[in-house]
């Protein structure tokens, strides 16, 4: 293999597909990307055996051939290289690999492409497309809900799946660590008639949300009930599903929360981050104080002390205090896009569900913690 290519285009390609391997890596093999060279083309994979990752390049190829290489390694190598810099590669006789650049001169450790593993798609039955900004918009509502939690594995990514509501088909995606929960709907793209209920991996979904901001058009998707795929300029990006069963999440959404609470989304944003400031503790907790007309924000910390700011806000309901997690309070308010958020509240220890009074498509429930 010898070839010549740009360094930015084989950096952001590089940064793309890096992103899937893992810094520890118990099988040799997984640490490298595989680089594959033909008419004309590079393209470069990664792969932990769970999700893969293949982005194609145009290079001045003089000789086609493939070989891996240390992904991390070339990826700091290349990241280096001053801007406008073109970058050589060379097979050598010794099974290293020549990359030269200007004055620079690395030899990398390789290992043999027939040890690189191969992630077998199987037949994808149900394709449909979605535009950056759907996907955008999918990925950004949902995932700061995603579960960390490995014993509860199958809250460890967003819920894809296909439903009827108000005589509309929708395509809903669900997230929750059973602390609270976002939904968020879409018309139902072409295609996606008939899909199973996936469960999209945490890890795919956050190396897809890197990708967005570069993509225009269409992302193409491919499913299965064990597999996706997502297909867009230049590259693909797969992964294996959550093999478990998402819960019922309808069961946590209450229907008759009566207490309504409209507040401006920003200053509301604002003072729950000033407020927090003096929450000491892993939680931030902090206190809601409602009344008519008005929305008391407090926080305490037996070694910080005290805060507390007041906002005018719509509300003519019974008063009432709640307690919740501030940074779950940020994280949704944060993805309201219009200039007011509406609560719908029951009382000090029940879900309270959180709209965008701009945008009806997106729904978040948030539990209450004591304070």
């Amino acid at each position: 293999m010898k070839l010549i290519i740009e360094r930015a285009a084989l950096l952001k390609s590089l940064a793309h597909v890096q992103g899937v391997v893992e810094r520890r890596n118990a099988i040799a093999i997984l640490s490298n990307v595989l680089l594959d060279c033909r008419d004309g083309t590079l393209s470069l994979t990664t792969t932990d055996m769970d999700l893969a990752m293949v982005e194609t390049v145009t290079v001045d190829a003089m000789q086609p051939g493939a070989t891996t290489a240390p992904a991390l390694t070339l990826y700091d190598i290349v990241r280096k290289l001053p801007d406008g810099a073109q970058v050589e590669f060379e097979d050598e006789e010794d099974g290293k690999l020549l990359l030269r650049s200007g004055r620079s001169r690395f030899q990398l450790s390789t290992l043999p492409v027939e040890d690189f593993p191969v992630m077998t798609e199987g037949e994808l039955g149900n394709r449909f497309s979605f535009t950056a900004e759907e996907l955008r918009s999918i990925v950004d509502r949902t995932r700061f809900a995603m579960s960390t939690e490995e014993t509860r594995y199958y809250l460890n990514g967003v819920y894809l799946h296909a439903i009827e509501n108000d005589n509309l088909k929708v395509l809903r995606a669900v997230a929750t660590d059973g602390h609270r929960l976002a939904r968020i709907e879409l018309p139902l793209p072409e295609g996606a008639a008939g899909m199973p209920g996936v469960i999209v991996p945490r890890k795919a979904v956050g190396e897809l949300r890197k990708l967005i901001d570069e993509l225009s058009g269409n992302i193409e998707v491919g499913l299965s009930e064990t597999k996706i795929r997502f297909t867009f300029d230049g590259g693909v990006l797969t992964s294996k599903l959550i093999d478990g069963t998402f819960p019922d999440y309808g069961r946590v959404i209450p229907e008759a929360n009566d207490k309504l609470l409209e507040v401006d989304r920003k200053s509301f944003y604002a003072a729950v981050d000033r407020v927090s400031t003096i929450s000491t503790e892993k939680s931030r907790a902090i206190k809601l104080a409602l009344s008519d007309g008005s929305l008391v924000l407090s926080a305490t910390s037996p070694d910080a002390g005290s805060a507390s700011e007041e906002l005018e806000v719509g509300y003519g309901a019974a008063p009432l205090e709640i307690g919740f997690n501030s940074r779950y309070l940020l994280d949704i308010t944060q993805q309201i896009e219009g200039d007011t958020a509406q609560f719908s509240l029951a009382d000090a220890s029940s879900p309270t569900v959180v709209r965008d009074t701009a945008d009806a498509s997106a729904l978040y429930v948030l539990m209450p913690m004591r304070v």
